[in-house]
């Protein structure tokens, strides 16, 4: 169980639901959870889990209880620390109990070891045996069937022979599950099979003892279409074994294509480290991941993975975090940075201190919110499954009525029995059951693939319709730090790269961020070391002033009287809001240097393409007028709102909410907690802080401002390939049921068109998995920029 508040809002339990086939096993779980005071249930059966928001009297076990009173096998989700590093062997539990086992032992399908929700190696094998066996079994029966010129003395009772197991074996799990329904006054998908197929042989049973059929020398002409009319009773052994081959076949590959749509989940679990190099007092030793301790030094090697969160220590090299941030350049890190669980190292030693291990790492909250998301449902999708509640009830009841009206018109029985046989096969609802799960699974993988993590449905759809993005200014559209802009150095002087060589040396004293910035482009530009300083001096307010190599220099605020090329500097630099320095060296004005909160790179890019998709910028800063009104005209944003409080920021997004606008909130600190929550969705910068991460509904892993239009247009096509599927799904019933029901559609077709719709639905979803961003393209701002 995972409570997710004390509060009256009580908790969450996560439960792992088997054995449901349609959106009607579904609907019918969700039912019966809710039936439990206080409880909401939101059931997704393509992941196969329940997510349970119940008040805190209510036990898990009670959960668990309700599940199989409707009929299926359940249990809780582990919680993610248990799953966050196991050991390599099985061993016994706290009460002596044999050990779950795991490592190379473990029963879990091995494309998808970390799922309790699928299935053991041993069920896996048992179910590709059964579609062997059973394809083995059917191929001659249908052949028979199917070639009249091939149909020998006595053929139809070796099609009966081989098409009885068949109906009796391979059918089995539609029949239990049938009956378990049954039990629990429900339908589902299964109870349509499992009296198509019965209906479908027993009516074989009575052509060929009864009707004429059994005849040795009986020869049977075969008809996509119901036949009537003859003299001798059609037998349907090859719909009674048709329909199990088919809808088993379209389970196996649809359980392949759904574990496809979970690759991007399974792959983050897969960066984790299972052990990891720990150096203690000079000393190297290997040991499981989950013994590492926060605080510990371990190291990482070229090609390894770094095992978990942390500082490093010492070594300098270049870190590949494209699989978790989607980052494609790499990362350069020494002394002092801090590295993410996760990475692969490219380059040199590395000697590591863990800062977080388990599931308070970053890798482990990047998957934890991907497998959020992929628990919600779409408000689509509910409407789908509310209709899928009464639908197989109504098909039901469609095809008793469809049978009684072609036997009371005078229609050959074998014709009614066909056409019911054949509704009840074609509209098993399970294309309405994945419709949107599917979707929603690849485009919550492919975004975390693209540094893109999105909260669940609710926000995918408030992201498509967004029109209006209120932007922070510092450490969203900039970087958050000071750098240097611009030098200009005065004619006939020392020289630019002499006047930033000695300033740098007489900011080695300073703790100011003006001066550390000096000093960080001063220490990039200079060919060697910078030379120290003596006699340091730091005047607050006005400077720093010290002797380097025998010479004064002075980094000081500007005054009057600067030569006419420093004072141009000077007018251009607060003209563009950036704040000025004057180097001095011995008494002489020698070079003006311009420092600001520069534009990330991305946020030409980002305002541009925002912008070509429909969605107004308006830029919202706690920031001076001026420097907000200079980024606000860099990038070309019209409504610029300065001098912004949290509360501010929050009442500008509840004015344009009252306008009629769609607002989302781009924000990194703790400031825009507020409008983030305040907004229709709020957008969170991954470089942020937690408070802002844990407000947003949208988080840009990456820290790239342009990625919140690759979100916007990510959203659009998601929203787009579910709308395609459910139109799918209900028009491929509002199509082929009145086909079955005047006898236009036979039961092997039918049930070949039941299995191919839910493979369309997959294969639709699948594509949202090579979804890629708009190229990237220099618009004219970036331009101008690149030539200055």
């Amino acid at each position: 169980m995972t409570p997710e508040s004390g509060t009256v809002a009580g908790v969450t339990t996560d439960l792992v639901v088997r054995g449901m086939t349609c959106a009607a096993c579904v609907n019918r779980v969700e039912k019966r959870l809710s039936r439990i005071d206080g409880v909401t249930a939101s059931v997704n059966l393509a992941t196969g889990r329940a997510r349970v928001h119940h008040p805190a009297e209510v036990t898990p076990g009670e959960l668990l209880a309700a599940v199989e009173r409707a009929g299926y096998e359940t249990e809780l989700v582990p919680p993610p620390a248990s799953r966050t590093a196991r050991p390599a062997a099985t061993g016994p539990g706290p009460s002596g109990a044999p050990g779950t086992p795991t490592g190379p032992d473990d029963p879990r399908d091995p494309e998808d070891p970390d799922d309790p929700a699928g299935p053991t190696r041993a069920e896996a094998r048992q179910d590709r045996e059964r579609l062997l066996i059973t394809t083995l079994l059917c191929l001659p029966v249908l052949v028979l069937s199917m070639v009249p010129a091939l149909q020998f003395r006595n053929w139809q009772w070796l099609c009966l022979v081989l098409a009885a197991p068949v109906v009796v074996w391979s059918a089995w799990p539609f029949h239990v599950r049938a009956a378990r329904g049954l039990r629990h006054a429900a339908a589902t998908m299964d109870t349509l099979v499992s009296i198509g197929v019965m209906a479908s042989f027993a009516w074989s049973l009575y052509a060929l003892f009864l009707g004429g059929a059994g005849d040795p020398g009986m020869r049977m002409p075969f008809s996509l279409l119901p036949q009537a009319g003859t003299e001798v009773a059609h037998i349907y052994l090859e719909a009674a074994v048709a329909v199990p081959l088919f809808v088993l076949t379209g389970r196996h590959l649809e359980a392949r294509a759904r574990r496809g749509t979970g690759a991007a989940l399974r792959s983050l679990a897969g960066l984790a480290a299972k052990d990891v190099t720990v150096r203690e007092d000079g000393r190297e030793r290997r040991l499981p991941i989950a013994e590492l301790v926060p605080g510990q030094g371990f190291v990482v090697r070229p090609g390894e993975r770094v095992a978990t969160d942390g500082v490093v220590v010492s070594g300098n090299s270049a870190l590949d975090l494209s699989l978790i941030t989607g980052e494609s350049d790499p990362v350069e890190v020494g002394p002092g940075r801090a590295v993410v669980g996760g990475a692969v190292n490219m380059g040199g030693l590395l000697l590591v201190q863990a800062t977080a291990v388990g599931a308070d790492t970053r890798l482990a909250r990047i998957t934890h919110l991907v497998t959020e998301a992929q628990a919600g449902k779409a408000r689509a999708q509910r409407l789908a499954d509310r209709v899928a509640g009464v639908f197989v009830p109504a098909v039901l009841s469609l095809a008793v009525t469809v049978l009684g009206f072609w036997l009371g018109a005078g229609a050959d029985p074998q014709a009614a029995v066909t056409a019911a046989v054949a509704i009840l096969v074609v509209a098993c609802p399970c294309a309405l059951g994945l419709a949107t799960p599917t979707a929603l699974m690849a485009a919550t993988g492919r975004g975390a693939r693209l540094g893109i993590l999105v909260r669940g449905p609710q926000a995918l759809e408030a992201l498509r319709h967004v029109d209006v993005i209120v932007l922070d200014k510092t450490g969203t559209l900039t970087t958050g730090h000071m750098s240097v802009v611009r030098v200009t150095e005065t004619a006939g002087g020392i020289g630019r790269d002499a006047a930033v060589r000695l300033a740098g040396a007489v900011e080695q004293g300073s703790e100011h961020p003006l001066g550390r910035a000096v000093l960080s482009y001063a220490q990039r530009a200079a060919v060697g070391p910078l030379p120290g300083v003596v006699g340091f001096l730091a005047v607050p307010g006005s400077g720093v002033t010290g002797i380097v190599e025998g010479r004064r220099v002075e980094v000081r605020t500007p005054g009057e009287g600067l030569p006419a090329s420093l004072a141009q500097a000077l007018a251009g630099a607060e003209a563009a809001a950036l704040t000025p320095v004057l180097v001095r060296v011995d008494g002489f004005d020698e070079a003006l240097i311009a420092l600001g909160d520069v534009l990330r790179p991305g946020s030409y890019r980002a305002v541009d393409r925002l912008r070509r998709l429909g969605v107004e910028p308006v830029l919202a800063t706690g920031d001076r007028e001026a420097p907000a009104r200079a980024v606000a005209r860099e990038l070309g944003i019209t409504r610029v709102h300065a001098h912004c409080t949290p509360e501010g920021k929050a009442a500008l997004v509840r004015e344009l909410r009252g306008g009629g606008r769609r607002v989302a909130v781009i924000g990194d600190g703790v400031n825009d907690a507020a409008a983030l929550a305040e907004a229709d969705l709020g957008i969170a910068m991954g470089s942020g802080t937690d408070v802002a991460i844990g407000a947003a509904d949208v988080t840009l892993v990456r820290g790239d401002i342009e990625a919140v239009a690759d979100a916007v247009r990510l959203a659009r096509r998601t929203l787009a390939t579910i709308r395609l599927n459910l139109v799918w799904a209900f028009g491929y019933n509002a199509v082929t049921v009145p086909l079955a029901a005047v006898g236009l559609l036979g039961p092997m077709l039918a049930a070949a068109a039941m299995s191919a719709s839910s493979l369309l639905v997959v294969a639709n979803s699948l594509r949202l998995r090579t979804w890629h961003p708009a190229p990237k393209r220099l618009t004219a701002p970036v331009r101008k920029a690149a030539r200055r």
